[in-house]
């Protein structure tokens, strides 16, 4: 039976999805909200039907091979989703043809990466949607228009990868003391970068690097904006291995006297470290709803889980103290999903100027908010598994991959110590102002 709330509401049909309770979030299950019309479920059916049959039947094999297959990148363009992950407005003048849902906002990018989460596998999901999640913004942005039709256009069209070099071996979170130099030569034609970059998602594959260096003197006032390209001579690209997040790609890049065209500068000079805190919260905003999932995913493998095992002639659902860590994370996971849909409502509806004074610090809270939900959730689903979270592959895959991806997403994009501490420092800034 349909139920309509008026055109500002989602016109919800019966209950979306696989149904285990708080498996989805509460609008799949039929609750009301101001955020959901007709186009965001319709996105949601296209997200969920193309991750069922070109993603989860793969993700034990990616990631224990540590790679993704090309053509994937463009199935997810031609299915219309891959242009969504840079979020509003859609570039219709770089996809080709390829047309937004109606309406399209961040609630629907929302929906992409909550969907392409539940493969349970951060590594895919870096490998295959944030390289160009975090790494061509900039360029669109705030590039020229010949750079973002050059590089644009074939990264949203899965022809081509593109990856966000910011970090280096004494640089992470203290963006603003990065030591990768740009020179411009005496024609002022051609930047000379000599450098080098650490933990650099999609780094391995990228045709394109969007690389943070520096022109200028000491501090956030001397950081440049360029687009380098795999061709150019000097670039040395080497895999890392990490702990978790194996499909992405992580990558130790070095730039030796790389020539880069003056016309590949983002932006103006000197200005990249706007360009950059501008990226990084939607970046983290992007973390928050990877994370959350995540810690979805692994309290609905628990859950399920808990209804199959029996122990000491019961099943495990039927003991109070595995209720209790499910009834944790439920808790947990749903506070979180709230805060993000807010968080979410305010990018729809702020102006750009509004953005980033009022976000920063809230983004940065709820990243690690969701980061240590995370955390939690995989925990508690590993005890609840027990020896079976132990094993790659097998009945608890999913919760034992998670487990070895928690780290990369509570330290990258800003680590939780940093980011717990930056959220009140602007909260101290804007009570200043009052």
């Amino acid at each position: 039976m349909q139920r309509n709330y008026g055109e500002d509401h989602q016109p919800y049909n019966e209950p979306y999805g696989d149904l285990v309770p708080f498996g989805d979030p509460n609008w799949y299950r039929g609750y009301t909200s101001p955020f959901y019309k007709k186009t965001h479920s319709d996105f949601r059916l296209k997200c969920r039907s193309f991750v069922e049959k070109e993603i989860l039947p793969f993700v034990h094999e990616w990631d224990e091979s540590k790679t993704i297959p090309k053509e994937i990148y463009v199935k997810t363009y031609k299915a219309g989703i891959l242009p969504g992950v840079v979020g509003k407005p859609w570039r219709e003048e770089l996809t080709d043809g390829i047309q937004p849902p109606p309406d399209f906002d961040y609630f629907h990018e929302l929906i992409l990466f909550d969907e392409f989460a539940r493969c349970g596998s951060g590594g895919v999901l870096w490998g295959l949607l944030e390289g160009v999640h975090i790494g061509l913004p900039p360029v669109l942005n705030f590039g020229s228009e010949e750079l973002r039709r050059r590089v644009g256009s074939p990264v949203l069209q899965g022809k081509s990868i593109i990856c966000l070099c910011i970090t280096e071996p004494y640089a992470g979170s203290d963006v603003a003391n990065i030591r990768c130099e740009a020179k411009k030569d005496p024609t002022g034609r051609f930047y000379t970068v000599t450098g080098e970059k650490k933990w650099i998602t999609n780094g391995i594959w990228a045709d394109y690097f969007t690389v943070a260096v520096r022109t200028g003197g000491k501090g956030s006032s001397g950081i440049s904006l360029l687009v380098i390209e795999k061709s150019m001579k000097g670039v040395d690209c080497k895999r890392m291995d990490c702990m978790g997040v194996w499909a992405s790609g992580t990558t130790f890049v070095t730039f030796d006297e790389v020539r880069v065209p003056v016309e590949n500068l983002i932006g103006n000079e000197n200005e990249g470290f706007k360009y950059i805190m501008h990226n990084f919260n939607h970046e983290r905003w992007g973390f928050v709803v990877q994370a959350n999932r995540f810690a979805r995913v692994c309290y609905e493998e628990a859950f399920t889980y808990a209804h199959r095992r029996r122990t000491f002639g019961q099943r495990l659902i039927d003991h109070a103290v595995i209720r209790h860590k499910l009834a944790e994370m439920i808790r947990q996971i749903e506070a979180t999903h709230n805060l993000l849909e807010n968080i979410t409502y305010q990018m729809n509806t702020l102006s750009e100027e509004q953005k980033p004074k009022m976000l920063a610090g809230i983004t940065a809270l709820a990243k690690v908010q969701a980061t240590k939900v995370f955390e939690f959730c995989a925990r508690e689903a590993a005890q609840i598994f027990g020896g079976a979270s132990y094993v790659r592959g097998g009945q608890g895959e999913k919760v034992e991959r998670l487990y070895r991806d928690v780290r990369a997403y509570a330290i990258p994009g800003g680590s939780e110590e940093i980011m717990l501490d930056f959220g009140v420092r602007d909260s101290m800034k804007q009570f200043s102002r009052l």
